[in-house]
C-alpha cells in the first residue's frame, strides 16, 4: 500500500504498461520528475518485484524497465482507484471546502 501512496509510482507503472521502456523514454513520458527521483522509484519498484530491469550489453549500454507478472496484477486495483477518485472527486472537493470553513 505504502507504493501506491507514493507520488511518482502509479505514473511509472501505468506508463510501463505498454511494454518495456528505456529510463529516457520513461522520463520524457512521465515529465517533471527527476533523474535522481525517477531512479529511486524505479530501484524501489524492482525491489519489491514489480518491476523488471534488463541490461543488454552494446554501446551505449541499454537499460530497459518492464512490468513484472507481480506488477502487472497491480493494474486493476489501480485502476479501480482511479474510476473511484474520479467518480468521487466533486464530492472529495466539497468536504474538503467544508472542512476548511470551520
Amino acid at each position: 500500500m505504502q507504493r501506491l501512496g507514493d507520488k511518482w509510482t502509479p505514473l511509472v507503472m501505468l506508463n510501463l504498461a505498454s511494454g518495456p521502456l528505456r529510463f529516457s523514454a520513461l522520463r520524457q513520458r512521465i515529465g517533471a520528475v527527476t533523474p535522481k527521483v525517477l531512479t529511486s522509484t524505479l530501484r524501489t519498484l524492482e525491489r519489491d518485484g514489480l518491476v523488471a530491469r534488463t541490461v543488454t550489453a552494446q554501446v551505449p549500454v541499454r537499460v530497459d524497465y518492464e512490468l513484472t507478472d507481480l506488477g502487472s496484477s497491480l493494474l486493476e486495483p489501480m485502476d479501480a482507484i482511479r474510476i473511484w477518485s474520479e467518480a468521487h472527486a466533486a464530492k472529495v472537493l466539497a468536504a474538503r471546502e467544508i472542512f476548511d470553513d470551520k
